[in-house]
């Protein structure tokens, strides 16, 4: 585990913290993300006005407080002072100055640090749960830091095997809730169809039962699934894949799980429609009539195309089958408008508040 520099401010929200027992909230980690990307800023405007009791913020205080001066004279919206903040300062082997919008190795390892300092404080127990800002891969792979993401090294960290990510949003106008699961994730598209097979989808469906009954109080759930290939492969005209192997597997599945309903495949290009529906409004009719309890998607795209259409800003990346609670915006770190006072803080807010609700069951969000 690494060294670190242990930075407290105790303010007017410290006191809060005075609950006890079972009532004492589980704490977050908050990592800065990439601190060349607007990851400062996301964090700063998402906990203005929040209570900060059980928030430790993982990162450079010295780039927050530039951030937080900056800013200041660059957006009207909120911004907490950094001064408020619990921070953890992983202690860094380079000192070059890192600038918004200027993407380095060395913050590549300052991002990968800071990745690294919140994985020990949920392995170590101090903290239960981890929230995200977003980091560069490309950048990481200059630091020599070689993964797909932030979701594996967490999934390594904690010694997993069994782990996905889901993505959850709630429409700000009907109230229903999307849930997207993605069979495979940062792979190139033409890896897909040798990745996906019958044991992959078992064990990314099994996860995602297991998590609407133990996370969002769904029992009996109903999933649809997505074809892969062109209207789900047109009895075999255009693609194989769903009657070679997709269907039959369905078809165990269904059987196996009989408290749940299994709809597909359907076909990628009208599975959406409903859920649309859902999401804005159609006819006056119920949501939860329209749209399932959750989406398995097939490839990265799939899922994540009409999720971003809908929830761009809303949007939140789940990773389920950790041993603790780990959230994340779902947008990058968006180099060319870091330290502008521009980037918006939703999809961060909604990232911090499921983190709080999922590590917290028992308590309301």
């Amino acid at each position: 585990m690494g060294e670190f520099a242990v930075i407290s401010a105790k303010g007017k929200n410290e006191q809060t913290q005075a609950l006890v027992g079972e009532l004492k909230p589980s704490r977050l980690a908050i990592t800065l993300g990439d601190p060349c990307g607007i990851g400062p800023e996301v964090i700063l405007k998402a906990l203005a006005g929040q209570s900060l009791a059980a928030l430790t913020v993982v990162g450079s205080r010295r780039i927050l407080e530039a951030a937080y001066t900056t800013l200041r004279s660059r957006t009207s919206e909120p911004l907490v002072d950094p001064q408020q903040l619990d921070i953890l300062e992983p202690i860094l082997e380079s000192s070059t100055p890192l600038r918004p919008g200027c993407p380095s190795p060395e913050s590549g390892a300052a991002s990968f640090a800071y990745l690294q300092a919140a994985l020990d404080q949920v392995l170590a127990g101090p903290c239960q749960g981890i929230v995200t800002a977003p980091i560069a891969k490309s950048v990481w792979k200059q630091a020599g830091h070689d993964f797909p993401g932030q979701t594996e090294v967490l999934a390594q960290g904690a010694g997993v095997e069994r782990y996905g990510m889901l993505f959850v949003a709630t429409s700000p106008h009907t109230g229903w809730q999307l849930k997207t699961l993605l069979a495979t994730t940062h792979i190139p598209l033409q890896q897909v169809c040798a990745a996906l097979c019958p044991g992959l989808l078992s064990l990314k469906l099994d996860l995602l039962i297991e998590t609407l009954a133990q996370q969002f109080g769904v029992t009996q759930p109903r999933i649809a699934i997505a074809g892969l290939n062109p209207h789900s492969g047109e009895q075999g005209q255009l693609g194989r894949e769903e009657i070679d192997w997709l269907i039959p597997w369905l078809e165990e599945m269904r059987s196996h799980y009989p408290h749940v309903t299994l709809n597909g495949p359907v076909p990628p290009d009208t599975l959406w429609v409903k859920p649309g529906q859902a999401w804005f409004g159609h006819g006056g009719a119920a949501p939860d009539t329209l749209g399932h309890d959750a989406y398995l998607a097939l490839y990265h795209d799939q899922g994540l195309i009409p999720v971003k259409l809908m929830a761009f800003d809303r949007a939140v990346n789940t990773t389920i089958g950790l041993p603790f609670t780990r959230t994340s915006p779902d947008h990058g770190t968006a180099f060319d408008i870091a330290g502008q006072g521009i980037a918006d803080a939703s999809s961060m807010k909604a990232a911090i508040a499921l983190a709080r609700q999922l590590a917290n069951p028992s308590r309301s969000a």
